[in-house]
Parts: structure tokens; sequence; C-alpha cells
């Protein structure tokens, strides 16, 4: 049997070897040619499922995206093929949330503004909106719910209109599933029109899709509109990004917000878990045993928490001022978005850090902000 996988996966030997040889390609580079003879396929989001590569692959019996979104499937073709396939919703809530975080900290450091008491508007509310909403709320901050399809499954959280959302926010972040048609499309959800409706000196973040918001709509209303700041991870046109948008956004990332070691593998693991019951392998290895130990592990403090301090320790462990620099510096350099993405491969999450205070109780704070506290 022949996997055929991204080489941006971790721990494919560990997970997966013994199933299988392995055989690893840049994400993009993967196409009909590499899968003629494989068995399985794993991908994350850069790679096109596309019918022309699912013709191609004669012996394909599984796709799996180790990822949230699966835009990049064609999912009618595969299973008109009758092949299964998976996502893996929620293995990087967790990451995305502290993304925003630690940007929202660093924009507000560099500002020297307080985010407590502002409006975030949470523009979907699954696993990565409600993973950011929590960090909002326990740094004080009031957030608006955006999410009409959750809205009308029935979801009993307090959710507004778009509109709502939109006038009230002093910050918004979009967390939406890119969805050319139907019902709740989201391709060019923010609009120029929605766009230049924002409040003075609103906060955008977009850290879901490129295509969520209208890139040229939105550089042209940043350069009318200097006091809006963004905070930007995913671009329309990747791997290349309009420079000259890049250019006017305060924090400027690859699409590696939810790039963790600890989302990364967790997507891997939970494709490992369902390939094993397709082929009815038994269970699999817990989770834990392929997280590596963090280089920094506890931290112990003695100041009073404030919100530099904050900005402070979650850039320890995410340090996205670099990221943002060396992205400037290698964005308009030929495969310099993907080598920017495969050179992420360190970061952790809040967790991997236990954080005590000497000479106090640790507040609930930190284990609400996702940290490890010391117990």
């Amino acid at each position: 049997m022949i996997i055929v996988a991204d080489e941006n996966m971790p721990a494919l030997d560990a997970m997966f070897g013994h199933l299988a040889e392995i055989r690893c390609y840049p994400g993009r580079a993967i196409g009909p040619e590499q899968v003629r003879d494989a068995d399985i396929l794993l991908v994350r989001s850069v790679t096109q499922v596309n019918q022309a590569l699912i013709d191609a692959a004669k012996t394909l019996k599984f796709v799996g995206t180790a990822t949230i979104g699966f835009d990049h499937i064609d999912v009618a073709a595969l299973e008109a093929r009758g092949i299964p396939w998976s996502n893996a919703p929620g293995c990087n809530a967790e990451a995305v949330g502290e993304y925003v975080l630690t940007a929202l900290l660093t924009l507000a450091q560099r500002l020297s503004v307080s985010l407590e008491g502002k409006t975030l508007a949470v523009i979907g509310a699954g696993n990565t909106g409600s993973a950011t909403a929590r960090r909002a709320q326990a740094l004080g901050m009031r957030v608006l719910l955006c999410d009409p399809p959750l809205q009308a499954a029935g979801d009993p959280r307090q959710f507004v209109s778009l509109e709502a959302a939109l006038a009230e926010a002093d910050i918004v972040s979009c967390h939406v599933p890119l969805i050319r048609d139907g019902e709740y499309p989201t391709w060019h959800l923010l609009d120029e029109a929605r766009l230049t409706a924002l409040k003075p000196d609103t906060w955008l973040v977009n850290a879901c899709r490129g295509e969520v918001v209208d890139n040229q709509a939105l550089l042209a209303v940043k350069q009318r509109r200097p006091d809006l700041k963004l905070i930007l991870d995913v671009w329309e046109g990747e791997p290349s990004p309009m420079t000259a948008l890049v250019e006017v956004t305060d924090i400027a990332t690859p699409h590696i917000a939810g790039y963790s070691v600890e989302a990364k593998l967790r997507g891997n693991w939970m494709l490992l878990q369902v390939l094993a019951k397709q082929l009815d392998l038994g269970p699999v290895a817990d989770f834990t045993q392929f997280v590596p130990t963090a280089e920094i592990a506890s931290l112990r403090l003695s100041t009073p928490v404030n919100q530099s301090l904050l900005a402070r320790v979650a850039r320890l462990v995410y340090d996205i001022d670099s990221e943002d620099r060396r992205f400037r510096q290698w964005q308009t350099q030929a495969g310099g978005f993907d080598r920017q993405r495969k050179a992420h491969l360190n970061r952790r999450e809040f967790l991997s850090l236990t954080v005590g205070h000497s000479g106090q109780a640790a507040p609930d704070l930190w284990s609400e902000l996702g940290f490890n506290k010391e117990r």
C-alpha cells in the first residue's frame, strides 16, 4: 500500500509508517502524476484534490485532509467514485484562537490601547470562532457572535446579524468556511460596501480563507481609511498575495494561524483514527504519545497580571512579530510564501506552557486563555 502525503505533515512515519510506504511531496506539487499509484492521499489546504487528480488516482481508497476546511477537495468527485474521505474538524481551533489573541495583544501594545471593554464581532462561531471568543471574554472583551447557519440549526447561543455585528464591533474576526453558493455564501462576505461601513478605528482579522474578504476592495478602503487596522493571515491569490495589501497590513502572516505543532499532529491523528476504522486496525496510539516536550515548559512570574505581561507571555510561546517581519521579507521572493510556511514548524500551543506565580495564587485567567495553570 502507498500513502502520498504533504511533506509539511509531521510525524507521518510515526503515525502511518507501519501501514504503508509513504511518499512525501510539497503540498502544491501533489498532482495527477504523484497520485497515479496511491492508495491513500493525505493533504493539507494547499493541495487541490480536483477532478483531474482524482481521475488519475486509479487505486485511490481514501483521502484525508488534516484541516478543518475542505473547500480544496472535490467531494462530489470522490463520492462519485465511492472513495471515502475525511477532514479534521476542530484540530486547529485552539491554535487559531491563540493566534488571534496573540495578534490582538501585540497590536494593542503597539498602539498603547486596552482591549478590555472593546467589542469583538466573531463572524463564524464554529470551532475556531468559539476558541477565539472564549479568550476574548477572558480578557474582558464584549463578544458578539454572528453565524446564521448555526443560528438556523438551533444553536442555543445568542447571535446577531452580520450587519449588527459590523455596526457595533471595534474588532471583527472572521472564522467562516469558504462557501461560494447556496443559502449562506461566504465568498467576498466582506465586500467594499461592508468594509466601507466599518466604524472608525476598527480592527479587521482574517484567519479563515482569503476569499472571505474582497482583497481588492480591502486595499481600496484601507487607502481611503488609514484608521482601519488589519491583521491578515490568509489572502486571495495565495501563494502570491497582493504586495500592496501586505504593505498596508499591520500584522501579516502566511496562512499559519492554525499551524501549531499540536494542531498539525492532532489533524494527522484524527485522520489516523478514521483510517484505522476503515481498515479495521483496532485502536490507535494515544495522541499524547506523538507530542514532543516544549523547549520552555514552565514559567513562574512575580509581577501582577496586566495586558502587557499577557502579551509578553503569549509571544514567548509564539513570536508573531518575527513571523510578520519574515513574511514581509520573503513574500515577494519566488516561493517565499510556501518556504515560510514550511519553516513554521515549532510553534507550540499555550497548553504546552505551565504558568505559576511566586507568592500568590495563579489567577484563573491563565487557564481561561489556554495556558496550563500551575496547581
